[in-house]
C-alpha cells in the first residue's frame, strides 16, 4: 500500500464522500434485510478497515450489499435467531477463505462484456430511480432497499407514482440544489477549485440551510424522518457470537452450515461480478486480483459474525462512488471505514443533521454517469449479439435484483453464443465443377458439442450421390460426441443416399482412425 504523499489527499476525499453516502446505506440494508441498524455499520466498519488491507483492489469499497438483503432477511427468518445467523457469517467467511486458497476467481474472466456493461447501466438506472423519492422527501422506502419490489410493499414505479403526493418542500430545495451543484461543478472552474470534495460541499449546504429553515422558515425544516438517523448504541453487544457459550453448538449446526455456504456463494458471486465491473470503471484501468479478493472477504466476514455484523461483499454503489470522487488508492476505502467508526462511535447526534435528499443528489449524480445514454449508442453499434444481452441485464436489475438480473443476461448471451455456433459452426462449400458433385465440410480449429446441432444440419442438407470431404485439417480438439456423429453419418445415412466420404487430416484423431 505505497504511495506518495502526495496523492494522499485524493484518497482522504474520496473516504469521506464514500463514508457519508455508505452511512445511510449500511443503516437501510440492515433494516431491509430485518436485522439490527447497527449490524450494518459494523459491516461497513469492518469492510472499510479490514478488507481494504487485505484487498489487492485499488477501487473496490466492501461493506453489506443490498443485492443479498433479501436473502440474509429469509437465513434468519429460517433460523429464528440473528446470533446464531452471526455463526453462518463466519460460516460463509470460511468457505470464502477456501475459495480464495482454492482460486476460484477465475470464474470472474467467463461473464461477458455485454453483461458487466448492463450492470453498472443498470445499478446506474436503479440508483436515478430509488433515489429520486428521497431526493424529493419521501423516505417510506429504506435507503439501501435496491430490490423491484420494497419492504414497503411499495415498487420502484408505484413510489414514483405516488411521490407528488408526500414532497416535503424543503428537503426537495436542498435536494435539487445539490443535484444541480453536482452537475454544474464538472463545469464549473471556481468549483473545481474548491479545498473540500465537491459532494462534502453540497453536505454542507444542505446542513447549513437545513439550519437557517429551523430558525427563520420552520414550514420548510426537513423532518428528523428525512435526516440521517444513526441508531444509539445503549444497549448494544458487539462481541455477542463471541462471547456465547453455545459457539461449538452454533458453528456445527446443519441449517448454520448450509446457510454459511448459500451465503457464501452468492456473496462471492457479487464480488467477482462487481470487482470486474469496476475495474472497467478505474480510469487507470488497473486489474484486483479475484483470488485475493475472495480471501479477503473472506476473513472479513468471520470478524463481521463475531462482532455482530451482516454478511459484507464488494458493492458497486459506494465503489463507483470512491471512483467518481477520484479515489487513488485502496487507502480511500481504509479511511471511509476509520471515518465510519468515528461516525458511529464520536460524533452520531452532528451526523443526524444531514438531510438525506443531499446524499441522494449525490447518488443520483453517480447513477447519471453510470447509466450513460451513449453507452447504449455503443453496444447496439458492436451488434445486437451484444446490445440484447446488455439490455436484458438492465431490464432484470431494475425489475428484480441484481443477481437475478445478471442471471437473465448471462442465459441471454449464452443463447447467442448457442445460435452462433449453431449457424457458423462449419464453412460447407460445394463443387459443380467436376462430373460429380463435391461437398467440402471444413471443421474449425475446436469443436465442442455444441457444434452438434449445426453438422447434424449440414449433413442432412447434403444431396443424394455426392463426394463428401471432411476437412480436418486445421482442426486441433473434437468432442466425441461429433466423432461419433461422423462415424454414425458414414455407417448409415452416407450408404442410404449413396455418398462416398474422404477424411482428410482426422485418421489420427481417437475413434476417427478407425474408420
Amino acid at each position: 500500500m505505497e504511495k506518495s504523499l502526495g496523492a494522499i489527499k485524493f484518497d482522504i476525499r474520496a473516504g469521506m464522500v464514500v463514508a457519508l453516502v455508505a452511512l445511510p446505506l449500511c443503516l437501510g440494508i440492515a433494516l431491509a434485510s430485518n436485522a439490527p441498524l447497527l449490524s450494518g455499520l459494523i459491516s461497513g466498519i469492518v469492510g472499510g478497515i479490514v478488507v481494504s488491507l487485505i484487498s489487492g483492489s485499488n477501487t473496490s469499497v466492501s461493506g453489506p450489499a443490498a443485492g443479498i438483503a433479501a436473502v440474509v432477511a429469509g437465513q434468519i427468518a429460517l433460523i429464528g435467531s440473528f446470533e446464531v445467523f452471526l455463526g453462518a457469517v463466519v460460516v460463509a467467511g470460511i468457505f470464502q477463505i477456501l475459495f480464495g486458497l482454492m482460486r476460484t476467481g477465475f470464474l470472474a474472466s467467463f461473464f461477458p462484456n455485454c453483461v458487466i456493461k448492463g450492470l453498472l447501466a443498470g445499478i446506474g438506472i436503479l440508483l436515478i430511480l430509488k433515489q429520486i423519492p428521497h431526493l424529493f422527501g419521501e423516505d417510506s422506502d429504506p435507503t439501501g432497499d435496491f430490490a423491484f419490489s420494497q419492504i414497503n410493499h411499495e415498487t420502484t414505479f408505484t413510489q414514483l407514482l405516488s411521490l407528488f403526493s408526500h414532497i416535503e418542500l424543503g428537503a426537495c430545495f436542498i435536494g435539487l440544489l445539490s443535484l444541480a451543484i453536482l452537475l454544474y461543478g464538472d463545469h464549473s472552474r471556481v468549483l473545481k477549485r474548491l479545498p473540500i470534495p465537491l459532494p462534502l460541499f453540497i453536505v454542507g449546504i444542505g446542513v447549513l440551510l437545513n439550519s437557517f429553515f429551523i430558525y427563520f422558515l420552520p414550514q420548510l425544516a426537513v423532518e428528523s424522518s428525512h435526516l440521517v438517523n444513526l441508531p444509539s448504541l445503549e444497549g448494544f453487544s458487539m462481541g455477542s457470537l463471541w462471547h456465547s457459550h453455545n459457539l461449538a453448538t452454533i458453528m456445527t449446526d446443519k441449517m448454520v452450515l448450509t446457510a454459511g455456504l448459500t451465503i457464501a456463494v452468492i456473496a462471492s458471486l457479487e464480488t467477482l461480478l462487481n470487482l470486474n465491473a469496476v475495474d472497467k470503471l478505474d480510469p487507470r484501468q488497473r486489474s484486483s486480483p479475484p483470488n485475493r479478493e475472495l480471501f479477503a472477504q473472506g476473513v472479513g466476514n468471520v470478524i463481521c459474525g463475531f462482532l455482530g455484523g451482516l454478511p459484507i461483499t464488494s458493492v458497486i454503489v459506494r465503489s463507483s462512488v470512491n471512483i467518481a470522487s477520484g479515489n487513488y488508492s485502496r487507502w480511500s476505502a481504509f479511511i471511509h471505514g476509520i471515518l465510519l467508526t468515528i461516525a458511529t462511535f464520536a460524533i452520531p447526534s452532528l451526523l443526524n443533521c444531514i438531510p438525506l435528499a443531499s446524499l441522494a443528489a449525490i447518488l443520483v449524480a453517480t447513477g447519471l454517469k453510470l447509466a450513460n445514454p451513449k453507452l447504449i449508442i455503443r453496444m447496439k453499434e458492436e451488434g445486437y449479439h451484444q446490445l440484447i444481452p446488455f439490455l436484458a441485464t438492465i431490464i432484470g436489475i431494475v425489475f428484480t435484483d441484481l443477481l437475478i438480473g445478471i442471471f437473465i443476461g448471462l442465459v441471454c448471451s449464452i443463447g447467442f453464443i448457442l445460435y452462433s455456433n449453431y449457424k457458423r459452426a462449419f464453412k460447407v462449400e460445394i463443387d459443380h465443377s467436376s462430373s460429380r458433385r463435391v461437398v467440402k465440410i471444413k471443421l474449425p480449429e475446436h469443436v465442442s458439442f455444441l457444434a452438434k446441432p449445426s453438422l447434424q444440419r449440414s449433413l442432412d442438407l447434403i444431396p443424394h450421390n455426392s463426394l463428401v470431404q471432411i476437412d480436418g485439417r486445421q482442426n486441433e480438439f473434437i468432442d466425441t460426441d461429433i466423432q461419433d456423429l461422423i462415424i454414425d453419418f458414414q455407417e448409415k445415412s452416407a450408404k442410404t443416399k449413396s455418398h462416398d466420404i474422404e477424411f482428410m487430416g482426422l485418421s489420427s484423431i481417437s475413434k476417427l482412425s478407425k474408420i
